[in-house]
C-alpha cells in the first residue's frame, strides 16, 4: 500500500489580488466554522488507518486566516483518519500580515512544520502594483516571527516579469528574499489569467515582453543558485534536501487526496476535482471525475518539469519497461539548441528548455 499526501484548500482571503485566479471568497468567521465542519466530515469519510500519510498541504486563499483552532481541528481529523508518518511534512500558506507570534506558536503546536509565505517582491512599489498589502519590512518581520515560534522550514514566493520590474529591481528582490534565509524559494513568471483585473487592464500594464520575460527568468535562476538555492523544478529552488516534498509528489505522479472547493486529487488511478463553490462543498460536496491518471505520458509530462527529468531506472520501476527510445530520440533533436540533456537512459530539459517546456514536452512524448 503506497503512502499518500493530502491537499486542503482554504478559500478565504481578506481581498483579491489583481493577478490571482485561485478560488477564494472573503473571510467570514461563521462561514469558516461551517467550512471546517464540512472538511472534517469529508476527511473522516475517507478514513483509512492503514494508509500512511507523509505530506499535508494547506493551500488557498490564505489558510492562515482560518486561525489555529480551526487548523488544529483539521490536523487532528487527519491524524485520526490516517497514519501520519513520523516526519510528515505539514505545510501551511500564510500572508505576511496574518503572521503573529501567538498564531505561529499555536500552529507549530498542532503539527504545522512548514510555512509557505507569499512575499512576491523585495520592492515596496512593486508590491503595491501587485495589490499586495504588506511591505518588505513586514514580510521580513513575519519570517523572523515564524522562525522564533519554532518553524524553521520556510518557503517564500517571488514573482517574475511583473509590471515595471527590471533586471535591477529583480536582483534586489532576490537579494532581499535570500537575506531572510528561507529553506526554499518559489520563483514564478507572472501569468495573466482570464477573468482577473490584470487581464482586463493588460494593455495598460507595463509588462516585460517575451524576450525580457525570458531574460528575467534566467537571471532569477542564476542569482538564486549564487545564493545557494538549487533549482529542482521549473519554478522551485531549495537549500540541499529542503525541496517541497508535497509538491514533488505531484511531479512524481504520486497519489494525494484533495479536499475543498477547487481542490484536485489523484487516487486509485483516477483524477478528480471539486467545483469552485464553497456553499456546494459545505452542503453537498461532490467530486467531478477527471478521468484516468498515472499514464506513462502523464508521468513523462510531470517528470520533465524537474531538473532530474526522466530516467530509465525510475521508468522501469513504475511501468516495468524501458524508457521509450522514441522519447530519447526526439529529445536529442533539441540538444544542439541547448534545450535538452540526454543520455542513453535519461532525458531532461535545460534551464533554457524550461522556457519552452510546454512545446518541448509535447514534441518529446506525443
Amino acid at each position: 500500500m503506497s503512502d499518500i499526501g493530502i491537499y486542503i484548500h482554504i478559500p478565504f482571503c481578506r481581498g483579491k489580488c489583481p493577478y490571482c485566479d485561485f478560488y477564494s471568497t472573503v473571510f467570514d468567521g461563521a462561514l469558516a466554522d461551517r467550512y471546517t465542519d464540512a472538511l472534517c466530515r469529508e476527511i473522516a469519510l475517507q478514513s483509512d488507518r492503514e494508509r500512511l500519510c507523509s505530506t499535508v498541504y494547506f493551500g488557498g486563499g490564505t489558510p492562515s486566516l482560518l486561525g489555529a483552532d480551526r487548523i488544529s481541528r483539521i490536523t487532528k481529523c487527519i491524524s485520526d483518519s490516517f497514519r501520519l508518518s513520523r516526519d510528515c511534512e505539514i505545510t501551511l500558506e500564510a500572508n505576511p500580515l496574518t503572521v503573529t507570534y501567538e498564531l505561529m506558536t499555536a500552529l507549530a503546536s498542532c503539527g504545522i512544520n512548514r510555512i509557505s509565505m507569499g512575499v512576491q517582491s523585495g520592492i515596496d512599489s512593486e508590491l503595491r502594483s501587485l495589490g499586495r498589502r504588506h511591505s518588505c519590512s513586514q514580510a521580513a518581520d513575519a519570517v523572523k516571527i515564524t522562525r522564533s515560534a519554532g518553524i524553521s522550514n520556510i518557503s517564500l514566493d517571488l514573482m517574475i516579469a511583473t509590471p515595471g520590474q527590471t533586471p535591477d529591481s529583480l536582483s534586489r528582490s532576490v537579494e532581499f528574499l535570500a537575506s531572510l534565509e528561507p529553506a526554499h524559494i518559489s520563483s514564478y513568471l507572472l501569468k495573466i489569467e482570464e477573468g482577473t483585473p490584470y487581464h482586463a487592464m493588460a494593455d495598460s500594464l507595463s509588462l516585460p515582453d517575451e524576450d525580457m520575460q525570458a531574460e528575467l527568468y534566467l537571471q532569477s535562476a542564476q542569482l538564486l543558485e549564487a545564493f545557494g538555492y538549487l533549482q529542482y523544478e521549473i519554478s522551485n529552488f531549495a537549500r540541499p534536501n529542503m525541496e517541497s516534498r508535497h509538491n514533488l509528489r505531484y511531479w512524481n505522479g504520486d497519489e494525494y487526496l484533495g479536499f475543498g472547493p477547487a481542490a484536485h486529487g489523484f487516487f486509485g488511478k483516477k483524477r478528480y476535482s471539486y467545483p469552485r463553490d464553497i456553499m456546494q462543498y459545505i452542503e453537498s460536496p461532490a467530486a467531478v471525475d477527471e478521468g484516468v491518471g498515472g499514464t506513462p505520458q502523464e508521468y513523462a509530462m510531470l517528470r520533465l518539469r524537474l531538473t532530474e527529468g526522466l530516467t530509465d531506472a525510475l521508468w522501469r520501476s513504475r511501468f516495468g519497461s524501458p524508457l521509450p527510445e522514441s522519447y530519447i530520440d526526439r529529445a536529442r533533436r533539441y540538444e544542439q539548441h541547448g534545450l535538452t540533456r540526454c543520455t542513453d537512459s535519461s532525458i531532461a530539459l535545460t534551464r533554457q528548455g524550461f522556457l519552452l517546456s510546454n512545446a518541448l514536452i509535447s514534441e518529446i512524448i506525443y
